[in-house]
């Protein structure tokens, strides 16, 4: 027998570990809420419960709010089934982006008149925020809100719960993990990146800037990293950061209300920047290295007759190469004019269509 249910996505927590409200960043190139009301939209209804948070209001979920403020995830279960109109409701957490519908129908096949709750439970943990709770459990929630009794595994101990095991299906962890860190959400979805690699002047600026473009216009973000061989580069003279490297600074850093920039004296290296560049804020879908020929990073690699007229990138790790002077039958790969953005971008895309899904 199929129940129709109603979602819940909980979305009133502070976010304190992640600095930001971990519903609303991105994972590719779409919100977490966003990402979760997609999965679950074939439902019956998705609430969300904010706590005292305006802004989903504003984005267009049915919002519910906490009458009794600070007491954790109790209070927003309380409200989506007071709100809800199904008898069953599904609850997640705001910061779940891999829920599957798959799941959820897979829990809602054991409901029965034999349980007021069916939560997911595997080796290492019971998720009260990847459950379905019954409107019967109520009277039993809102008992425990007046006795100041907020851990939710309390209301298991109360009702009649059903334990579904994750460990037995074919779902794995990933499902059902939260993003509470910048470095999880590292973890939960690396940046896809890329070189565009050749030798100097052979057109890589030029290309990667065609290349974000075209990156922007399919709604995916995109930082670069620049890799100079020579060593060529510095603060510009008599800036003020110059002025603080020359007087035994290691590091310096400014910043208006618009942008910042950073420089350390010191060695790194190209997965340095990019864990440092992914970790931040508002972490790049693309990150697009020039230079680095030499290395196994996937790359584009840009040939020009007037600079070298043969490939010099390891052929594994090429994508595919842009020139105007390599014929395509001569080597094992695309080719392209080198203006060819949108070829090279749709090719790029290609490479990597598994991570973009």
């Amino acid at each position: 027998m199929r129940h129709d249910l109603s979602v819940g996505i909980l979305a009133g927590g502070k976010s304190s570990r992640m600095g930001t409200d971990k519903a609303l960043i991105r994972i590719g190139n779409e919100r977490i809420i966003n990402r979760i009301s997609k999965e679950l939209g074939s439902f019956s209804e998705i609430i969300v419960s904010a706590g005292g948070n305006r802004a989903y209001e504003e984005l267009g979920f049915r919002t519910v709010y906490d009458e009794h403020a600070d007491i954790g995830p109790i209070e927003g279960i309380r409200q989506v089934l007071l709100s809800a109109k199904e008898e069953y409701v599904f609850i997640c957490a705001a910061d779940m982006p891999f829920i599957s519908s798959k799941l959820v129908e897979y829990m809602a096949g054991y409901i029965s008149s034999d349980y007021d709750c069916y939560v997911i439970a595997d080796e290492d943990h019971i998720h009260p925020l990847c459950a379905i709770y019954k409107k019967s459990a109520l009277p039993v929630i809102e008992e425990l809100i007046a006795h100041k009794k907020y851990r939710l595994r309390e209301i298991f101990s109360r009702i009649a719960t059903k334990y579904i095991s994750l460990d037995n299906t074919v779902f794995d962890k990933k499902t059902v993990r939260n993003i509470n860190t910048r470095e999880e959400r590292w973890e939960a979805q690396k940046p896809l990146v890329f070189c565009v690699s050749g030798y100097s002047d052979s057109g890589k600026t030029g290309l990667i800037e065609r290349l974000i473009n075209e990156f922007i216009e399919d709604g995916m973000s995109v930082g670069v990293i620049k890799h100079d061989g020579h060593d060529a580069f510095s603060d510009l003279p008599g800036s003020d950061t110059d002025r603080f490297k020359g007087a035994g600074a290691k590091s310096t850093a400014v910043f208006s209300d618009k942008r910042y920039s950073y420089s350390c004296a010191s060695k790194t290296d190209p997965d340095a920047l990019i864990r440092m560049m992914s970790s931040s804020e508002d972490p790049p879908d693309v990150i697009i290295i020039e230079g680095l020929k030499d290395s196994a990073y996937p790359k584009v690699e840009v040939i020009r007759k007037e600079i070298c007229d043969q490939s010099v990138c390891q052929k594994e790790s090429l994508i595919c190469i842009a020139t105007d002077c390599i014929s395509p039958q001569s080597v094992n790969v695309p080719v392209f004019a080198p203006d060819d953005a949108k070829g090279i971008f749709l090719c790029v895309k290609n490479y990597f269509k598994k991570e973009i899904g």
